[in-house]
């Protein structure tokens, strides 16, 4: 509900603040006073397009704010408006036109003269139907949105197969070659540098052959092991004359063993270099077929063995995927199948309820001045979404005698805001908790005003109805009556009481607000308007 609603320099009202209340809530004035500024107001805390116009004399900007409650719930919405920007605010925090939009989405509604979107999409016209359906309707619709929920979640296990059953294959195929042909080559971590070592000592094997075989030569028999031993003969006898020169003769004892140790890990690795020259080749192939792998799989042998646990691991999965994507296809189709079924009975249910509300709508719109007026909804295939398989278009013609044709094309905007107020209470409900007309009373009056006021009040029950009226018979069914006057480029607006609100209903039945018989006539419509 709309607890309460602060406008300041917005067209000829230089500041005002009303609390409107719940139900029926009209606002009067004469022609030129401004009353439907007003509803400029709500439609600015919509997010709609600013005009320069609604920006009034007394500074450079026009304010709004409204504080909305709902089940307890407060938000407090605002709009700056000057010359060059708009700003908006959401309970105090900066927020866009848009985020207003979001926030009053559902909850708001202004119908104006030349509105004619609220009843041209066929999204709404559908919400229209489903939101006063039969039992039957209501499990029809909920059936349809299990099975679409179904559908939806099939789908996305199909498409987290990464394909068709065929596609599936082709790729399982792939990864094991890759897998194979990484572990047929049998290498291990480690063994490319062991290779290259190896095919480097290979290829250099003769030349490596002559330097240890002068390093024996020096280091042997004939040299300075020979020398060494000689060394430490002399040191030992020396020593057992001179005891102090014991540690020398020590030191050089454990000479001739390194030198003895030297000499034997010489002669293995000179023994390694004598191979068969089958062997480099050999060596040589098994480089070539690790580079050939790391142009595929890696930059390195570490990143190819990586690459081989990664295709054993999706080897698993595909197998694993190959396995449920048959049980996926079958209840893919059943999936299907279920959903055009619930699709079918759910048009169905649409068609009834088009037919249950255009019969009551054409019978509210009798009372509110058509003669023979035609509604009717037309229910379209169209593949199925969320919400079913059908566009619902409404269709209207003033009189039978012309052709029907879209709403959005054919209704003028009197016609249309009496149409949205038949259909709503034909179908029992109404999106928004808060619904604001723009004199939807033009082109009435007499009896037709009069039934016009009581078909507010009665969508007013149980939610806010805003009206700017130049009835009196529509302002006497009002819980709540605001007047806006105007005195020169200022206007006030005013909440209106007892015989305040006599004098205004007068002034619209005559023309003379202090007219006797003109009260006498405003107290009977109030007093009728209560009885209702």
């Amino acid at each position: 509900m709309l607890d309460e609603l602060s406008v300041g320099n917005l067209g000829l009202i230089p500041s005002a603040r009303i609390e409107p209340g719940p139900g029926l809530v009209v606002i009067t004035g004469e022609t030129g006073t401004g009353k439907t500024l007003l509803l400029g107001a709500l439609r600015l805390l919509r997010g709609e397009q600013a005009r320069k116009d609604q920006i009034g004399p007394n500074g450079d900007e026009t304010t709004v704010e409204a504080r909305f409650i709902d089940d307890g719930k407060e938000n407090i919405l605002g709009r700056r408006v000057d010359r060059r920007r708009s700003r908006a605010s959401i309970d105090g925090a900066m927020a866009t036109a848009g985020n207003l939009a979001e926030a009053l989405a559902g909850v708001l509604d202004v119908v104006g003269q030349h509105d004619r979107t609220l009843l041209s999409e066929p999204r709404a016209v559908r919400r229209l139907l489903d939101g006063a359906p039969t039992e039957t309707g209501r499990e029809a619709l909920s059936v349809y949105r299990d099975a679409w929920q179904v559908l939806v979640d099939t789908e996305k296990q199909a498409a987290a197969l990464g394909g068709d059953h065929r596609a599936l294959e082709r790729e399982l195929d792939m990864v094991r070659f890759q897998r194979d042909e990484i572990a047929a080559a049998g290498f291990a971590q480690g063994d490319d540098d062991e290779l290259l070592s190896r095919a480097s000592r290979l290829r250099n094997s003769e030349e490596l052959r002559e330097r240890l075989a002068a390093v024996q030569a020096a280091a042997g028999e004939s040299g300075a092991s020979a020398e060494l031993e000689n060394a430490d003969r002399e040191l030992r006898a020396a020593s057992r004359t001179a005891p102090s020169l014991a540690p020398l003769a020590e030191l050089s004892a454990q000479l001739n063993e390194l030198l003895s140790e030297f000499n034997a890990e010489i002669a293995r690795v000179s023994a390694d270099l004598d191979h068969d020259p089958r062997d480099l080749e050999q060596i040589e192939q098994r480089l070539a077929l690790l580079g050939d792998l790391k142009r595929k799989y890696g930059n390195n042998l570490d990143a190819v063995l990586l690459f081989e646990a990664d295709a054993e691991e999706r080897a698993e999965e595909l197998e694993n995927l190959l396995d449920r994507s048959g049980e996926i296809a079958d209840i893919l189709v059943v999936a299907r199948s279920d959903v055009n079924e619930a699709a079918d009975a759910l048009s169905r249910q649409r068609r009834e309820a088009g037919e249950r509300i255009s019969a009551d709508a054409i019978g509210h719109l009798k009372d509110l001045g058509f003669s023979d007026p035609y509604v009717g909804f037309r229910v379209v295939d169209r593949d199925p979404g969320p919400d079913g398989a059908d566009q619902v278009v409404l269709e209207f013609a003033s009189d039978r005698g012309l052709v029907p044709g879209p709403v959005g094309k054919v209704a003028s905007g009197g016609e249309l805001s009496r149409l949205i107020l038949a259909l709503r209470l034909a179908s029992g409900t109404a999106d928004a908790s808060i619904i604001a007309f723009d004199e939807i009373d033009a082109g009435t009056g007499g009896a037709t005003a009069l039934a016009m006021g009581a078909k507010l009040k009665d969508l007013a029950e149980g939610r806010q109805v805003f009206c700017v009226t130049h009835l009196p018979q529509v302002a006497a069914y009002a819980e709540t009556h605001f007047v806006v006057r105007r005195e020169g480029n200022t206007a006030t607006v005013s909440e209106l009481q007892g015989d305040e609100r006599l004098e205004e209903l007068s002034r619209m039945l005559a023309g003379l607000p202090d007219s006797e018989r003109g009260r006498e006539h405003a107290a009977e419509l109030l007093a009728m308007a209560d009885g209702s």
